[in-house]
């Protein structure tokens, strides 16, 4: 954290004290009180391009989730980290239908990249649905996949709120997306991420008669 810090003074933090024994939901709402106007979110072990933050900007809905619809292209060279570890999405056209790691592959519509934006209201029915589930179950009874409460992914509460008629949309991003779990993926994603390097652009030739003009000179 000191690192990320030092490199990036200007931003604001939120430490979830509690992360050796909580998980990504809990850290999420950890940063409720800049939650409230409406936000972004993302895992910070990936890599997608700006089109798919603009493909979230545009979009209408009120919680929209940024969905690799060619996923299982990468896959394919994945030995390490396979298909039903995926936290993979179920979409009628735009119109999130489930979101588990639980549904089969080859039915999946994609994989959720963990890029995600909520409006004011999205934010407002996010935040609700977690405190009431919460107030339910505490932070020792079971959510879903015999995890606890306290330990829960956010795909876990997003999917329970699409099952109690919650809509949740999404934006695809085919193929330009990577998740880096493993050294395997690191050297996947650093290979295929070289079609987005930018290309010097060679000095442009002179004309017969600019370079005279420039000998001239």
């Amino acid at each position: 954290m000191d690192v990320v810090r030092d490199a990036y003074p200007n931003l604001t933090y939120v430490e979830n004290p509690a992360w050796p024994t909580t998980n990504i939901l809990a850290s999420l709402v950890c940063a409720r009180e800049h939650m409230a106007r409406g936000f972004y979110a993302t895992y910070t072990d990936t890599l997608y391009l700006g089109g798919a933050v603009k493909a979230l900007q545009d979009s209408p809905h009120d919680i929209t989730l940024v969905m690799d619809s060619r996923w299982r292209e990468r896959y394919v060279f994945r030995s390490m980290h396979p298909e039903s570890d995926a936290e993979k999405i179920f979409a009628d056209g735009v119109r999130v239908v489930e979101v588990s790691r639980t549904i089969k592959p080859h039915e999946a519509s994609g994989e959720y990249s963990g890029v995600l934006k909520m409006t004011a209201e999205g934010a407002s029915q996010f935040l609700q649905f977690y405190d009431e589930l919460h107030a339910k179950l505490g932070d020792e009874q079971v959510i879903a996949d015999g995890r606890p409460f306290r330990m829960a992914y956010v795909i876990l509460l997003l999917d329970r709120m699409i099952r109690d008629g919650i809509p949740v949309h999404c934006v695809a991003v085919p193929g330009d997306y990577h998740e880096v779990d493993t050294i395997q993926d690191y050297h996947l994603a650093t290979a295929d991420w070289m079609r987005f390097a930018i290309k010097p652009v060679p000095e442009p030739r002179l004309t017969k008669s600019r370079e005279n003009a420039r000998h001239l000179a």
